[in-house]
């Protein structure tokens, strides 16, 4: 067993299952993801209205998976288990945004409603009346890569090399 490993991973894990079952609430991880997701909107900004209005989600779930990607590569499975607490988390905040789409009460920068991301890239789609199922479906899809980060990290915590094949 690695020990530094293994106790890196208890305190993400420790803190990770804390921000699942406080989502809801503001912390300071999601101050950084929100500097994300806001460049999200620049770099997709020249594919079009559409892309520009989903790319500050979606940036902010792609931007973790790019550094889980590159650790893979580099056969790093322990870092890139480690990411992947990130991906769900980022999951989870926009499982929040995406469920505000009808009620809209959430606190948006510059604090106009028109400018919510989810409630206008539903419309767009025609699926408004979906909001709940693609809300609790991204807190799904956050909860899985989070139990997912759990697992892959407690598997690498274990193993006798640095790198699992």
């Amino acid at each position: 067993m690695n020990k530094k490993r293994f106790i890196v991973t208890i305190i993400t894990s420790a803190y990770f299952i804390y921000y699942a079952l406080t989502y809801k609430d503001w912390h300071f991880i999601d101050t950084v993801n929100l500097i994300i997701h806001e460049a999200g909107h620049i770099i997709f900004l020249p594919f079009g209205t559409f892309m520009h209005i989903l790319g500050g989600s979606l940036w902010q779930v792609l931007f973790p998976i790019i550094f889980v990607l590159y650790f893979l590569k580099q056969r790093d499975y322990f870092s890139a288990s480690l990411v992947l607490f990130w991906v769900g988390q980022n999951l989870l905040n926009v499982s929040v945004y995406a469920s505000d789409s009808i009620v809209m009460q959430l606190p948006l920068l510059g604090g106009d409603t028109a400018g919510h991301d989810w409630h206008n890239i539903l419309t767009m789609l025609g699926m408004l009346k979906y909001t709940y199922v693609i809300g609790s479906s991204i807190y799904f899809a956050g909860i899985v890569a989070i139990a997912s980060a759990v697992s892959l990290c407690l598997v690498y915590s274990f193993s006798e090399n640095d790198l699992v094949s």
